[in-house]
């Protein structure tokens, strides 16, 4: 019976250990994975500059629109945390559909071999910000399930592990499918 009370503080004490470690890995995996996200960022970042300035030559009456793109961009390069980000992504994306709108009114501007090539490098940057996005997502929902789970919340809550955020979409109509017109 002696032993039994000698041997139970140590396999609590090792389960304590195992659950942090836990803890930690889902933190960092999930770190990694938003620095994923923040890197497709930076790419679409990069390459909306060239795309504005490329449509812009083909319509030069449509100002607000790079106007809109160009501001959305240099706001997203300054915010910080996750919210003020998604806000960001979230509005350039819309900037970002409006410029290729302005793009199908100009038949010869979708047949220009450098706008074709960029919007296949921003369709190519957006399918893998997608991908990012559902990681990163995904690493959330692990780190959640473990924050908030029994025993390891006992661990998370002593040691100030607290659930993140998802990254979700701001507009509603980008929950509905595509229209598309034949």
């Amino acid at each position: 019976m002696w032993i039994l009370w000698l041997i139970l503080p140590g396999l609590i004490l090792i389960s304590l250990l195992l659950l942090f470690n836990l803890l930690v890995r889902d933190r960092n995996l999930l770190r990694e994975a938003w620095s994923d996200v923040d890197v497709q960022l930076k790419r679409r970042f990069d390459l909306v500059p060239a795309l504005v300035e490329t449509v812009k030559g083909y319509s030069a009456h449509e100002k607000k629109i790079f106007e809109d793109v160009a501001q959305l961009r240099s706001q997203g390069g300054t915010a910080q945390s996750l919210h003020d980000r998604e806000a960001s992504e979230n509005s350039t994306t819309q900037a970002i559909r409006g410029l290729f709108a302005v793009a199908e009114a100009y038949p010869d501007l979708k047949a220009n071999q450098n706008f074709l090539e960029l919007q296949k490098n921003l369709i190519e940057i957006e399918d893998h910000l997608q991908y990012s996005r559902r990681y990163y997502n995904g690493c959330v929902r692990n780190f959640n399930n473990r924050v908030e789970s029994f025993p390891s919340m006992i661990v998370a809550k002593t040691f100030g592990f607290q659930s993140a955020e998802f990254f979700e979409i701001e507009l509603a109509t980008e929950r509905q499918g595509p229209e598309v017109k034949l």
